[in-house]
Order: C-alpha cells, then structure tokens, then sequence
C-alpha cells in the first residue's frame, strides 16, 4: 500500500481530447498497483467520457471520488480528486508534487498551453510545475492530422524532457477487441511510470 510519499504517488489529469477509456483504464491499473493518485479532469473531460463510455460523473467531487473507487474497487485513500482552481493542492507546488504527472488523454490545446507556458487552471500548473521540477511528464494525445502547430509544440516540449506518447495502439499482439487496444497504449504508459504490468507481454515473449 503507498505511504502517499511522492514516490508512489502519480498525478493523472484527464482533459478533453478523445480517449476516455484510456485514461480510466490507466487510472484502475494505477490504483491496483498500489499507487496513490492525484486526479483531475477538466469539464470537457467529463463530457467525452459521457460520450464515449457512457459515464455521467456527479457533481460534487467527493461523490465523483467515491464512484470512481468502487467502481474500481479500491482503498479511498489512494484517490485524491482535485478541482481545477485548488490552487493549495499539492501538485501545484514543487515541494508536495509526485514525481511524475501523466496527462491521459491530453488534448492539443492543453498541449499548446503547457508549450507556451500557460497555467490558467491546475492541470496546466501541474504540468508546468512538473516540467520546472524536472520531474516526469508524460502527455498522451489523441489527434489526427497532427498540424504544424501541435508538432513544434510537441517538440519544444520533448527537447524540455517531456515524453510525447500518442495513443496509437500497435497490432502486434494481435489485439482480439478494443480493450485490447485500450490496454496495449495503457501498458506502454505504464512501462514509461516503471509501474509493473501484465496487460501486454513484453516484446519477444511468447
């Protein structure tokens, strides 16, 4: 069980680019695996999980923490919901934030605004804090066509140490449905935390 050390803890934001079972997907595996969790979700966020999986979070965020762990059946103590103006949170700060932020799905306007330095919301200073810090931030976005724009802030995020990691699921494994997809991009993400992972066999393993 984590201690709540930033060392077993792990700030997921989800925001409002496609890719809700993504970032749902990866926070159960992130709770089963022990860890505690800082999350946070923009309002767009919400309503493309309501598209996409059929999921109408509550309002308030102590109901929306109390769905998410029994839906995931875990330990109320590893779950930490945020308010997107909670600027006293922990991860706004350097001094109390985890080690590493993953922003799952990431979409290219969160992208930009962590590019060019923007913090009008807690998502935005997490990343930003993360970056400062030299901690590990990895943001997965969910696009295509990729434009000119999103690439040069990709890569000006990427020369800073950031990891660009697109939810473009590989067939290797010869996937047998979407949950296979869903995970195969959630491993990958895993693999990138050091968090051990039995979703998708390492490549050269039977």
């Amino acid at each position: 069980m984590s201690d709540g050390s930033s060392t077993d803890a792990v700030t997921l934001a989800m925001t409002g680019a496609s890719g809700a079972p993504y970032g749902l997907r990866l926070l159960q595996m992130l709770l089963h695996a022990g860890k505690r969790v800082y999350l946070l979700m923009s309002d767009a966020a919400q309503i493309v999980m309501q598209l996409e999986v059929d999921i109408a979070l509550p309002t308030k965020l102590s109901e929306q923490k109390q769905f998410l762990i029994n839906r995931f059946q875990a330990d109320g103590s590893q779950l930490q919901m945020l308010g997107l103006k909670e600027w006293t949170a922990p991860v706004a700060s350097g001094l109390g934030a985890p080690n590493a932020m993953v922003i799952c799905p990431c979409s290219t306007g969160t992208l930009s605004a962590i590019a060019t330095g923007v913090s009008t919301n807690l998502i935005q200073r997490a990343a930003d804090v993360a970056i400062k810090e030299s901690k590990q931030l990895i943001l997965v976005p969910r696009e295509t066509p990729i434009s000119a724009i999103h690439l040069e802030h990709m890569l000006s995020l990427s020369r800073l140490g950031v990891t660009i990691l697109p939810a473009s699921p590989g067939f290797y494994h010869q996937p047998k449905g979407i949950d296979d997809l869903i995970d195969f991009v959630v491993a990958l993400i895993l693999s990138q935390l050091g968090v051990e992972q039995s979703l998708v066999a390492p490549w050269g393993d039977d």
